[in-house]
């Protein structure tokens, strides 16, 4: 069994209240365009307690905050989060947001759509000479996201990010094969390509090379990559944050505005929950054939063959802590596209104060099933959807 540890009590959540955490600080952060300002709200939270990541792992624009996170030093990490998210929100002059309430939401989505964001990425206008149209391989999206390769280089430091402290790992696709490519500072050095390739969202963006090869954004595959935490070798005790955008759980859709909501959200939940499932089977077995090994003679032990078997143990514990963004009222199949200051400050704010409420609970503390190598944490949201 676990031993428990000294709890941090509901006011103190200061820098360096929390001692004994169980193992490496792992952040996982899923796609979702505009909805990723809920990520930063969750690091907020995160570095006013004193709890910075030993390793950052994200999709999309969950890489894209990754690298701003990972590009600086922990005292620039969040001005530089918060820089990057004041340059892509839309305006909307502040007289007529009171003379129509919520319209600044569908002025962003409209002005998005048309105009695209200065820094992050801009119309392509030869996309619109019709489907045939030879755009040639790395020019194919109906935009051009140059924008953001120079606003990542103006806001991140690769040099820092490949000194591997806190480790970055990105995931991509593969185009020509549709395979998950995760891009890891440990095992290779990253640059602003690495990052771009993993947001190059299809049809909207077009795929980036990286070493010859073309990549679309890992999402369509994988968007929220906590596989490659639980699969990373050699294993370690962890405590993991996973940032989820999108609700695996929703109501049934009575309306095509509600059909085309819920879709996005099933599509990009990713296999969250049976990912986890089956890597708690998988470690539940590791932590079985650790157990055996006790009953065995030493005769036994000193065998090829079953040091051979018992390889397959592990002793580790990871703790799964799971958040998950709000949907706010007015919420639509626009909302990854909702770079209002509204919708990015609310997504904020929700993020931060929802990290606050699982900090306060410290669920990793307490006793836990010996044979259980994964624990999960559910967020208190997703629990009360799927009751329903």
């Amino acid at each position: 069994m676990q031993p428990a540890t000294k709890s941090c009590s509901a006011s103190d959540l200061s820098r360096g209240a929390f001692k004994g955490l169980p193992g490496q600080i792992v952040l996982v952060l899923q796609g979702g365009g505009a909805l990723g300002s809920y990520q930063v709200g969750v690091y907020q939270a995160l570095q006013e307690a004193g709890i910075e990541p030993d390793w950052i792992v994200g999709t999309s624009i969950g890489a894209i905050n990754a690298s701003l996170i990972a590009g600086n030093a922990p005292q620039d990490r969040l001005p530089r989060l918060k820089e990057f998210w004041s340059r892509v929100q839309s305006t909307y002059p502040t007289y007529l947001q009171s003379l129509f309430p919520g319209f600044d939401r569908k002025w962003s989505y409209w002005t998005t759509l048309a105009r695209g964001i200065s820094c992050f990425f801009t119309p392509n206008p030869l996309a619109h000479f019709g489907e045939g149209f030879p755009l040639g391989a790395d020019q194919a999206g109906f935009y051009t996201t140059a924008p953001l390769e120079k606003t990542l280089g103006e806001l991140v430091d690769f040099d820092l990010i490949n000194q591997g402290t806190p480790r970055l790992t990105v995931g991509a696709a593969h185009v020509r094969t549709s395979q998950m490519t995760y891009f890891d500072s440990r095992h290779c050095r990253l640059d602003v390509k690495h990052i771009m390739a993993s947001g190059a969202l299809p049809p909207a963006f077009p795929p980036v090379r990286v070493d010859g090869e073309l990549y679309w954004d890992g999402g369509i595959l994988s968007n929220t990559p906590t596989e490659v935490v639980l699969d990373d070798n050699p294993r370690k005790d962890s405590l993991i944050f996973t940032v989820h955008l999108w609700n695996p759980v929703g109501a049934e859709p009575t309306t095509m505005a509600e059909v085309l909501n819920r879709h996005k959200d099933v599509q990009y939940s990713s296999r969250v929950a049976s990912q986890i499932t089956h890597h708690e089977q998988t470690h539940r077995l590791r932590h079985v054939i650790n157990e055996l090994a006790a009953y065995l003679p030493p005769s036994e032990l000193g065998k090829p063959e079953v040091r051979e078997m018992l390889s397959y143990a592990c002793q580790t514990r990871m703790h799964i802590v799971q958040l998950l963004a709000p949907q706010l009222a007015h919420d639509d199949y626009t909302k990854d596209v909702d770079f209002s200051s509204t919708g990015i400050r609310h997504r904020w704010e929700a993020g931060y104060a929802d990290t606050r409420a699982v900090l306060r609970r410290e669920p990793w503390v307490g006793q836990f099933d010996p044979l259980s190598g994964i624990v999960l944490h559910e967020a208190p949201e997703y629990k009360a959807l799927a009751a329903e």
